[in-house]
């Protein structure tokens, strides 16, 4: 069996979550339109670190977006279940690819009804394992 390469996932920037308006206008004057341009400019601590100044933002939010971002490259993640996983405490690809299915299915059912009072909004384990076996291609 030969499993196809993934193709990264190219979002526009205003489709990532959490990033203010004032923020994506001041991205997009950087030429940063898509994730992927913002994964270019933030591949070190430092370059973080510099974009934040630029944006006259935290750090913090640069990081969160750069693990948004990295996330929803993934295709069947993308920006719909971005937030989900970094709101459950996974901020890698990477990371995602080491998580047993049922463990993180039954994790981020906890977190929807704990969020949303709604088990029903979860990610079906069909759902959840493509994740983890598209973030274990991304990371060979």
């Amino acid at each position: 069996m030969t499993l196809h390469s993934i193709q990264l996932k190219n979002w526009a920037i205003e489709q990532l979550p959490g990033i203010p308006d004032d923020q994506q206008q001041q991205l997009r004057a950087l030429n940063i339109i898509t994730t992927l341009d913002l994964l270019k400019v933030t591949r070190s601590q430092a370059a973080r670190l510099k974009l934040a100044q630029r944006l006259n933002s935290h750090v913090k939010h640069i990081n969160k977006w750069t693990a948004l971002a990295k996330l929803a490259c993934i295709p069947s993640v993308g920006c719909q279940y971005c937030g989900l996983l970094l709101h459950a405490g996974i901020s890698s690809p990477q990371q995602l690819a080491l998580l047993p299915v049922a463990q993180l299915h039954a994790q981020l059912k906890r977190l929807q009804v704990k969020l949303m009072q709604r088990a029903d909004l979860s990610p079906d384990t069909t759902q959840v394992s493509q994740w983890i076996a598209e973030a274990k291609q991304l990371c060979r």
